[in-house]
């Protein structure tokens, strides 16, 4: 894999960590009541960063394999 492609594979590997830990954060009990109310509902929601993750894992996927 060209080194363009594999720096590409790890950020995006750290990004899956990033947003699956942000994701089991704001599933937890008690942290939607402690965020502000005039936060991005987007950006507060579990569900946006599971869609980021599948994305993310389609993209390594995809420069992985056109190598």
């Amino acid at each position: 894999m060209h080194d363009a492609k594999q720096q590409a594979v790890r950020f995006l590997e750290k990004e899956i960590k990033t947003y699956t830990a942000l994701s089991l954060f704001l599933s937890k009990k008690g942290v939607r009541e402690h965020l502000r109310a005039s936060a991005n509902k987007a950006l507060t929601s579990p569900s946006f960063y599971k869609e980021r993750m599948k994305e993310a894992k389609k993209l390594v996927h995809e420069l992985r394999k056109s190598d």
